[in-house]
């Protein structure tokens, strides 16, 4: 359970089955970069503070899919904001 107290978990997930999730990075990130990112959907927006943001929506196969778009990003010197599933 990845170090965590059994009795505080309120809902198991397992890591080999898809999910959608969410993801924020700062600065922008072309629409082109999308089948490198596992077909996520990529949009631009802006931050409340008026800096540009890119945000990745999508289903993913498995957390090690996850982990392949989040070394991507590393790669690409984009820092992530937010990685959420939904």
């Amino acid at each position: 359970m990845c170090g965590m107290d059994p009795m505080h978990v309120t809902r198991s997930y397992a890591f080999d089955c898809r999910a959608v999730y969410q993801i924020r990075v700062q600065g922008t990130l072309d629409a082109s970069w999308s089948d490198r990112l596992g077909g996520m959907a990529i949009s631009l927006e802006t931050s409340e503070e008026g800096d540009p943001t890119t945000l990745l929506m999508g289903e993913l196969r498995d957390q090690a899919s996850l982990a392949g778009v989040l070394s991507t990003l590393y790669a690409l010197h984009c820092p992530v904001l937010l990685v959420e599933r939904l």
